[in-house]
């Protein structure tokens, strides 16, 4: 059965690259939790929560022995002493590669197949069972919905009323002439820096230690949009129509320091949950930012593992979001919903839908375009109005790595 099972989904993924993936994540921040912050974290807890399992039913066979040969026994509930099990040790790492194709407009410039590329990788050192090192990068593909699909107003300096229309599409609704179809390809990459440390809490009302994983945590992100002059994130946008200037920074750079605190609240033999809550503010704000307040992101776990190697998962999060272009932080109300599996010691593919939206007000896509001179319309470089951005997307993803750190 487990052999079928591995069949069926070589086949999917297989399948999944000949089918066209939905439009993807806008933004990014939660993939930070989904990717690099919990998994982590989970694994220290879980190995812990598992090996004090097994020190307790060891405990249980010593005492049914001692019981049949003495006439004291130790307490059931009390386990061996011995080495701790958390974070793996030494030196491990994953890697994988995916690719996607746009459903929906993507706009006409340059090459519109598929969307860029994108790769992970990350590397952990244990310095012990309970403190660990890690550095990893990883890649989004996606494409902001709405940005080449309908009638979006258009502003002129020193007019405070709309001076005409561009029609997004490319058509000409808004006159002959007037269509305004632009490349959305956009790729983000993440750096993610953390300190990961297994702290063991022992309350009175509790039989055993309580694991919780606090990961201090710096993330540089950065990206490319397919009609910056020059192949990077910095093109015109403006905010506050139809005053607020119009202004040329990277759009999607950002930094920011988060603390993560994991802990557990659910371990079966099949199942286990945790939850993750995590201040987080940027190391500076930029653009269009009106100041700096903490965070808070949260995130769920759930995950069920049925079968030896296969794990099916639910991690629904109420994440953060702040780029230049936003005055405020985006509230990210989204989930990820996938299925791993192991198809050899060193390799593994992973299915994952995830689906975000912001609790923002705005429309998706461009609310408005801003011009400052009439040559800057004719050359189509003007300023975009952004507004809040769903989005979903479908992530497959190949990969090869140690054991102890597969993303589930």
């Amino acid at each position: 059965m487990l052999r079928s099972f591995r069949m069926a989904a070589i086949g999917v993924v297989a399948l999944s690259f000949v089918l066209r993936a939905a439009p993807a994540i806008a933004d990014g921040t939660e993939d930070v939790y989904e990717q690099s912050i919990v998994p982590g974290a989970n694994t220290a807890i879980k190995n812990f929560l598992e090996e004090q399992q097994r020190e307790r039913a060891q405990a249980k066979r010593q005492a049914a022995v001692a019981n049949s040969t003495v006439a004291q026994a130790p307490p059931v509930s009390q386990p061996p002493v011995g080495p701790q099990i958390g974070l793996p040790p030494g030196l491990t790492w994953t890697a994988d590669l995916s690719m996607a194709k746009p459903f929906g407009n993507i706009g006409s410039y340059g090459n519109q197949g598929w969307l860029m590329g994108g790769g992970d990788l990350s590397v952990g050192y244990g310095i012990n069972w309970s403190t660990r090192v890690v550095a990893s990068m990883f890649q989004l593909q996606h494409w902001p919905v709405g940005f080449n699909t309908g009638l979006v107003p258009v502003y002129l300096a020193g007019f405070r009323n709309p001076v005409g229309c561009a029609d997004l599409s490319g058509g000409t609704a808004c006159g002959p002439g007037t269509g305004r179809n632009i490349n959305v390809r956009t790729k983000d990459t993440f750096g993610v820096f953390m300190l990961q440390k297994l702290l063991l809490i022992k309350p009175d009302v509790l039989p055993l230690p309580l694991p919780i994983v606090v990961s201090p945590t710096y993330v540089a992100r950065g990206g490319t949009i397919g009609f910056s002059p020059n192949n990077n994130d910095v093109v015109p946008f403006t905010y506050n129509l139809p005053d607020g200037p119009v202004e040329n920074i990277p759009v999607r750079t950002a930094q920011y320091y988060a603390v993560a605190l994991t802990l557990p609240f659910l371990k079966t033999p099949k199942m286990f949950g945790t939850f993750t809550v995590a201040p987080q503010w940027l190391v500076h704000t930029a653009g269009a930012n009106v100041g700096n307040s903490m965070q808070l992101p949260q995130v769920l776990y759930l995950e069920y593992t049925p079968l030896r190697g296969t794990t099916l998962f639910f991690e629904p999060q109420s994440a953060r979001d702040y780029l230049p272009t936003d005055p405020y932080p985006e509230h990210l109300i989204a989930y990820f919903l996938g299925v791993s599996q192991r198809l050899t010691k060193y390799s593994f593919v992973q299915v994952v839908l995830n689906s975000g939206n912001p609790t923002n007000e705005g429309p998706d896509g461009v609310v408005g375009i801003k011009c400052l001179t009439v040559q800057q319309a004719l050359n189509n470089t003007c300023g975009l109005a952004i507004g809040g951005l769903k989005a979903t997307q479908l992530q497959l993803q190949f990969g090869l790595g140690s054991p102890a750190v597969f993303p589930l």
